[in-house]
C-alpha cells in the first residue's frame, strides 16, 4: 500500500471561503509597519543601523588617515630627506675629492676624512632605501644603478690621487672625468630618487589631511533620523522628550564634534608641518646641491688649469641660479633664495647668515679670478683652497664651509620643525577613532532603550 506525504497545509479560508495568499518578506514588513508597535520597532533598527554605520564608518576613515600620518613620519618623511642627503653626500664628495686633488701632497686629513665620511654615508642610505624598497618597485633600478656607480667613481678619484701625487698630468683628466660621472650619471639619478620619494610624502601628507567626507554625511542623516523620530513621537504622544533618543542624539553630536576636532587638528598641525618644515626643507636641500655644485666648478676650474671654459660657465649658471628671481612675478626662483623667502622664525636667522656667507665667498671667488687673469695662478689657487692663515683675508674655501655648516644647521631646525609639527597626529586620530565607534555603539544602544520603553506600553 503507497502512503502519500503530507503536503503544505493549505492557506487558511477567510471567512467569506476565499483563501487568503501567502504574504512575503515585504507584505509582511508592511503590516507591521501599520501598527504603533512595529514601526516604533522599524524605527529602532533604522536608528540603530545609523548610528552603527556611523561609528564604524568614520572609525574605519580615521584610521586610515592615521596610518598615512604614521607613514609621514616613520616612512615617507625620513625617505624622502635621506634620497635629499644622498645627493648632497655626492656632490660634497665630489666638491671635497676636487679639493683634495688641488692641495696633492699638502691634503689635510680633515678633508680626505670628509670625503671618505661622504661616501660612506650615501652608502649606507643607498643600502637602507634598497632594504625599504620593494625589488619591483620602479625606485629600485635608481637605487641599483646608484649602488653599482658609487664605487665606480670612488676608483676613478683614487686613480686621480695616485697619479697627481706622483705628478703625473694625467691625474687631472682622471679627476675631471670622474666629477663628469658624478654630474651626469649619479646625481640625476639620485635627483630622480628624491623627485620619486617627495611624490610619497606628498600622497602620504594628502591623504593623511583629507577630510572624512563620507563620515560627516552619515553623522549628519543619523542626527536627522533621530530628530525625525523624535518629532513624530512628539505629535502622536504629546511627550517633549525621550530619554534614550536624546542620549542617542548626544552621543552622535558628540562623534560629529570629535570628528571634526581631531580632523581639524589633524590637518592644520600637517599643514604647519608642510609649511614650516618640509617645504622649506625642500628649498634648502637643493640649494646645498648647487652651492656644492658651485664649490665643485671652482675646484675644477684650477684642475684643469685653465684649459676649459666649462666650469666658468658651469659656476656662472650655478650662482646665477643661486639667487634668481621670477621676471614675471618679480618673487624668488633660485635655490638659495626660495630657501631664504620659506624659512621659519626659528631658521630664518640662519638660512640669512649663510646668504651672507655665500656671498663672501663671491666677493673671495671674484678676487681669485682676478689674480688668475693677471697670470697668477698659484696665487689664485691659494685665495681659493689654501687654509686661512692669521689676520690674513677670508679664502674662499673658509667662506663656502661656513655657508655649508649654516645650510646645514638650517636643515637640521627644519627637520626638527617638521617632525614636532607630525609626531603625534597618528594616536590623535586613532584615539578619535575609537572614541567615535563607542559613541556610536553608545548611540544605537541608547535609542534602543529609549524606543523600548514606548514599546512597552503596548503590553
Amino acid at each position: 500500500m503507497r502512503i502519500e506525504r503530507p503536503g503544505p497545509p493549505a492557506p487558511r479560508s477567510r471567512g467569506t471561503g476565499a483563501v487568503e495568499p501567502r504574504r512575503g518578506p515585504v507584505a509582511r514588513l508592511g503590516r507591521a509597519t501599520r501598527t504603533a508597535p512595529g514601526r516604533l520597532r522599524l524605527a529602532g533598527a533604522l536608528l540603530a543601523v545609523l548610528t552603527l554605520a556611523f561609528g564604524a564608518l568614520t572609525a574605519v576613515q580615521l584610521n586610515a588617515r592615521a596610518a598615512a600620518a604614521e607613514r609621514v613620519v616613520r616612512s615617507s618623511q625620513p625617505l624622502s630627506q635621506a634620497a635629499a642627503d644622498i645627493s648632497r653626500s655626492l656632490a660634497d664628495a665630489d666638491a671635497t675629492a676636487a679639493t683634495g686633488f688641488l692641495l696633492a701632497g699638502a691634503e689635510p686629513r680633515t678633508v680626505r676624512a670628509r670625503y671618505e665620511e661622504d661616501l660612506r654615508y650615501a652608502s649606507q642610505l643607498i643600502s637602507e632605501a634598497a632594504g625599504r624598497t620593494d625589488s619591483s618597485s620602479s625606485l629600485h633600478e635608481l637605487i641599483s644603478s646608484l649602488n653599482q656607480q658609487v664605487p665606480v667613481y670612488a676608483g676613478l678619484v683614487e686613480t686621480a690621487r695616485a697619479n697627481n701625487r706622483q705628478g703625473y698630468p694625467l691625474g687631472g683628466a682622471y679627476q675631471r672625468y670622474a666629477s663628469e660621472q658624478m654630474r651626469t650619471v649619479l646625481l640625476p639619478t639620485a635627483a630622480r630618487l628624491s623627485a620619486a620619494q617627495d611624490e610619497v610624502l606628498a600622497d602620504d601628507l594628502a591623504d593623511a589631511r583629507s577630510t572624512p567626507w563620507a563620515g560627516y554625511a552619515l553623522g549628519v542623516v543619523a542626527l536627522l533620523a533621530l530628530a525625525w523620530v523624535q518629532l513624530t513621537l512628539f505629535r502622536r504622544t504629546n511627550r517633549v522628550f525621550n530619554i534614550g533618543l536624546l542620549a542617542a542624539t548626544a552621543a552622535v553630536l558628540a562623534a560629529v564634534l570629535w570628528l571634526t576636532v581631531s580632523a581639524t587638528g589633524a590637518g592644520s598641525a600637517l599643514q604647519r608641518g608642510e609649511r614650516d618644515g618640509a617645504a622649506p626643507l625642500r628649498a634648502l636641500n637643493a640649494a646645498r646641491v648647487d652651492v656644492l655644485t658651485a664649490r665643485l666648478a671652482e675646484n675644477l676650474h684650477y684642475v684643469s688649469r685653465g684649459s676649459s671654459t666649462a666650469y666658468a660657465k658651469l659656476w656662472s649658471t650655478t650662482t646665477d641660479h643661486l639667487y634668481a628671481t621670477d621676471p614675471q612675478r618679480g618673487g624668488p626662483a633660485g635655490t638659495l633664495a626660495q630657501a631664504q623667502a620659506l624659512a621659519p622664525a626659528d631658521a630664518r636667522a640662519t638660512v640669512d647668515q649663510a646668504l651672507r656667507d655665500y656671498q663672501q665667498w663671491n666677493e673671495r671667488h671674484t678676487a681669485a679670478t682676478a689674480l688668475e687673469n693677471q697670470g697668477d695662478y698659484q696665487a689664485a689657487l691659494d685665495a681659493t683652497v689654501t687654509a686661512e692663515e692669521a689676520n690674513a683675508p677670508r679664502t674662499a674655501d673658509a667662506a663656502f664651509s661656513a655657508a655649508d655648516r649654516q645650510l646645514a644647521h638650517a636643515a637640521l631646525l627644519e627637520e626638527g620643525r617638521f617632525r614636532d609639527e607630525a609626531l603625534g597626529v597618528d594616536g590623535d586620530l586613532r584615539t578619535a577613532a575609537a572614541g567615535v565607534a563607542a559613541l556610536g555603539l553608545a548611540a544605537a544602544a541608547a535609542a534602543l532603550g529609549g524606543l523600548g520603553r514606548r514599546l512597552a506600553e503596548y503590553r
